[in-house]
């Protein structure tokens, strides 16, 4: 499935090793944001703003350090459907995986917008030029 390649993917782009489950997590996240790997980088941080994370994602878009957010920051930012569709996928409760896209989130939008600006395309695209 494309969810399942983009969290491949994602977990190649925050180094994470098979066992952590942060990037598959983000790819059904992401899945569940806007149709498999058609969400946009620009649409991802939108959302996120939108949600009330805008310092803290500006922090990862930026050039300087990250500011880490909570799980409940997180389910505060995202629809529910969306956050309970990816726990869903990955077989855990809302609660536990907005624990861990909180713990993987800042790493994954900051290795997206490495020079401190949002690149266009889909965030499949972006991940796969290493843009």
């Amino acid at each position: 499935m494309a969810d399942t390649d983009l969290g491949r993917r994602l977990s190649g782009l925050i180094g994470e090793e098979s066992g952590g489950g942060g990037g598959p997590l983000l790819g059904s996240l992401i899945g569940a944001l806007g149709s498999g790997g058609g969400q946009s980088v620009t649409g991802l941080v939108q959302q996120l703003r939108e949600g009330g994370l805008g310092d803290a994602v500006g922090s990862w878009v930026g050039t300087g350090p990250n500011r880490t957010v909570s799980g409940p920051d997180v389910a505060q930012a995202l629809p529910y459907q969306t956050l309970d569709h990816a726990a869903h996928e990955s077989g855990l409760t809302p609660e536990q995986a907005a624990d861990r896209i909180a713990g993987v989130l800042p790493q994954a939008v900051d290795r997206l917008t490495p020079d401190g600006t949002i690149p266009a395309g889909t965030l499949d695209e972006v991940i796969r030029e290493g843009r």
